[in-house]
């Protein structure tokens, strides 16, 4: 919870520099509480289990949070049951009218193809224009992190050799931001992808901020200067076994894939994965939704579209 404190104490400044959230009196007589809603735009086949992965990590937050999932109607998933879709789903087109605090959009096992040749592009692109106006800040997961680079700022995305798969080691290049509270100078991460973008192009773009990187697996986080997009490429919402779960479904698929790296105990598949991820990813999704959603969001919040 945040410490609150008398508007004019010297040590507001201080506290704020090292990203101790601080409520000021005033701020707090004016505040009234609500929960945040969020939307989670899942992409992901195995949708059940992407919702718990992503519940999981947003219930790390005192925050009151109403979620609400969404599906796109240009596509139907082959792997999750239409009874589930139309009991806990909605389409675009029922929730358009309604404004939200925050957006999570996850990735898609659709690397391979161009943009262009998914088959919801344009939906999703609607749904992204859409969420500039009725959306105060947006989370974006691996293929969906390329998407939204691609769509909002023009940035390609390139073919890898092989695929990346493993837990990687990563630094922060800007360890103040509050996005970071709390991280490690090092911290591992989970990535599982085809693609990769560059970072000289994303450096070109006045408007973005490269945050975190690999030296193995490359750019992991960027965020737009006003904190409105955060593009993770990365999987940091997985579970232990959900490397494991792709590694041995790609091998009965008649596949040779690699071993994820830096992931089975002696990089043995036939022994159980090491988690090593958890804090960070717990602390990703948790400074996200308390600094650059519930601080800054309107209370009322048909004012986003006023922004």
């Amino acid at each position: 919870m945040p410490v609150k404190v008398s508007d004019n104490l010297p040590a507001i400044d201080v506290l704020e520099r090292e990203n101790i959230f601080v409520m000021t009196e005033n701020r707090a007589l004016k505040q009234d509480i609500r929960p945040l809603k969020i939307l989670l735009l899942n992409l992901m086949p195995t949708k059940v289990a992407t919702e718990t992965q992503i519940l999981r990590l947003l219930s790390n937050t005192p925050l009151q949070i109403e979620l609400e999932l969404l599906q796109t109607s240009t596509y139907q998933s082959k792997n999750t049951s239409q009874e589930h879709l139309t009991s806990f789903y909605k389409t675009f087109d029922e929730v358009k009218d309604t404004t939200f605090d925050g957006l999570i959009i996850t990735g898609a096992p659709v690397e391979m193809l161009e943009f262009y040749e998914v088959d919801y592009w344009n939906e999703l692109c609607e749904i992204m224009e859409w969420s500039k106006k009725n959306v105060h800040s947006t989370f974006y997961i691996c293929w969906a992190a390329q998407a939204g680079l691609f769509y909002h700022y023009g940035i390609k995305k390139y073919p890898l050799e092989k695929k990346l798969s493993g837990i990687f080691k990563h630094k922060l290049l800007n360890p103040k931001s509050r996005l970071f509270r709390g991280f490690d100078s090092e911290f591992t991460a989970p990535h599982s992808r085809h693609t990769y973008v560059k970072a000289e192009e994303i450096a070109k773009v006045s408007e973005l901020k490269i945050m975190s990187v690999s030296d193995e697996a490359g750019v992991y986080i960027v965020g737009s200067k006003d904190s409105k997009h955060f593009f993770v490429t990365g999987h940091s919402e997985y579970d232990a076994d959900t490397l494991s779960k792709e590694y041995f479904r790609d091998i009965g698929r008649g596949f040779k894939p690699d071993i994820p790296e830096n992931y089975f105990t002696d990089n043995d598949p036939t022994k159980p994965p090491i988690m090593s991820w958890r804090a960070h990813s717990t602390l990703l999704f948790t400074n996200w939704l308390n600094y650059f959603v519930y601080q800054t969001t309107p209370y009322n919040l048909n004012d986003i579209k006023k922004k």
